[in-house]
C-alpha cells in the first residue's frame, strides 16, 4: 500500500502499490504523491459520475506550465471504502 487517508468526505480511499505503477505510466506524475493525497483531503471540489461509485476529485495548480491546471483524482468505492483509479492533470473540471 502506498497510503490510505481520510478523504475531505470522511471516508477512507486508499492508493496501492498497482494503482501507483498505472499513474507512473502518465508523464511526470511521479512528483505528485503528495498533491494526490492533498487532493483527496482538500479538493476544490468533488463530482460523481453517473455510474457506479465513481468520484472525481479536483485541485489547482497555478504554477504548473502547462494548460492542463487541475489534477483530477479519480476514487472508487466500495462498501464505503475507496481506492484511487487513477490520476492526471486536465484543463477544465467537467461536470
Amino acid at each position: 500500500m502506498i497510503f490510505r487517508i481520510i478523504d475531505k468526505t470522511g471516508r477512507k480511499v486508499h492508493l496501492s502499490e498497482e494503482r501507483w505503477g498505472h499513474i507512473l505510466e502518465h508523464k511526470g506524475m511521479e512528483n505528485y504523491l503528495e498533491d494526490i493525497k492533498s487532493t483527496l483531503e482538500n479538493p476544490l471540489k468533488i463530482i460523481s459520475h453517473d455510474c457506479g461509485d465513481l468520484y472525481d476529485y479536483y485541485t489547482f495548480h497555478k504554477n504548473k506550465k502547462s494548460n492542463s491546471k487541475f489534477l483530477m483524482v479519480v476514487v472508487k468505492y466500495l462498501n464505503g471504502t475507496g481506492f484511487v483509479l487513477t490520476d492526471y492533470f486536465v484543463q477544465q473540471i467537467t461536470t
